[in-house]
C-alpha cells in the first residue's frame, strides 16, 4: 500500500503498510512484519470486500451428461452457403478428417469434413443446393 521512511534517534526505518483490515494493519518494518491496532477513527476502505458463500448444489447438478449414441452422426453445414463438389457417395467408408465435399460460401471454397470414420448413410444436398449453417448435408453410421 504505503512506503515510509523514518529516522527515529539516528536510526532508519523503512516502513511498508501492506494491508489494513478493519482496524489491524500489517506493517513491515525493516523486513520485520508487525500487525498494529489502530487506535482513533478507521477510515474504510474505497475497495468493497468480496465475500465467498458456498454455493449449494442440487443433487446431479454439475455432472456432465452423456449423449446415447444412435450409430448415426450428422454432418452440418459450418457456414450458409452453396455446394460446389460432393466427394463421396452413399456407402462408402470414410476416415477422421476426410473432406467429403467443398460448398462456397462468402465467396471462399471451404471443405466440409468428418469429424468420426464410418459408412455414408444418406447425403442430404445436391451439387448446386444452397443450404443455411447447421443445414443436416450427410449422415455417417
Amino acid at each position: 500500500m504505503k512506503k515510509y521512511k523514518f529516522i527515529i534517534r539516528g536510526n532508519d526505518y523503512d516502513v511498508h503498510i501492506r494491508d489494513i483490515e478493519e482496524d489491524i494493519a500489517e506493517v513491515d518494518v525493516n523486513g520485520t512484519i508487525y500487525e498494529v491496532k489502530i487506535k482513533g477513527e478507521v477510515r474504510t476502505s474505497k475497495t468493497p470486500k468480496l465475500i465467498r458463500k458456498p454455493v449449494e448444489q442440487l443433487p446431479g447438478e454439475g455432472q456432465i451428461k452423456k449423449k446415447e449414441t444412435t450409430g448415426k452422426h450428422t454432418i452440418g453445414a459450418p457456414l450458409p452457403g452453396t455446394i460446389l463438389k460432393i466427394n463421396v457417395s452413399v456407402g462408402d467408408v470414410v476416415t477422421e478428417g476426410q473432406t467429403l465435399m467443398i460448398m462456397e460460401a462468402m465467396k471462399m471454397e471451404n471443405q466440409v469434413q468428418t469429424d468420426k470414420g464410418g459408412e455414408i448413410l444418406s447425403i442430404k444436398v445436391n451439387v448446386g443446393d444452397t443450404v443455411l449453417q447447421d443445414d443436416v448435408l450427410i449422415e455417417i453410421g
